[in-house]
């Protein structure tokens, strides 16, 4: 994460619609970077049948909770 401070504006664990989001990084030039949206999760055995699942239940949270809110609201088009 250090080293792309220099591209991206980082922030975490900041407010974003309906939850709060891990990491978020909004890059200092649109035309060359991507928006990314970082949901951390623990894997577990007894509630999730492998980490695919894990992995669909960050992106599920991602998606319920509207974290893409603010990149929106920023003029990033979904697929960036």
């Amino acid at each position: 994460m250090v080293e792309l401070d220099g591209r991206f504006e980082i922030t975490s664990n900041r407010e974003s619609s309906f939850g709060r989001y891990a990491i978020m990084l909004i890059p200092k030039n649109r035309e060359k970077d991507c928006a990314y949206i970082i949901e951390f999760k623990v894997y577990k055995p007894l509630k999730e049948k492998n980490l695919a699942q894990t992995v669909a239940n960050a992106l599920n949270q991602i998606e319920e909770k509207q974290y893409e809110a603010k990149v929106a609201a920023d003029g990033f088009a979904p697929e960036n």
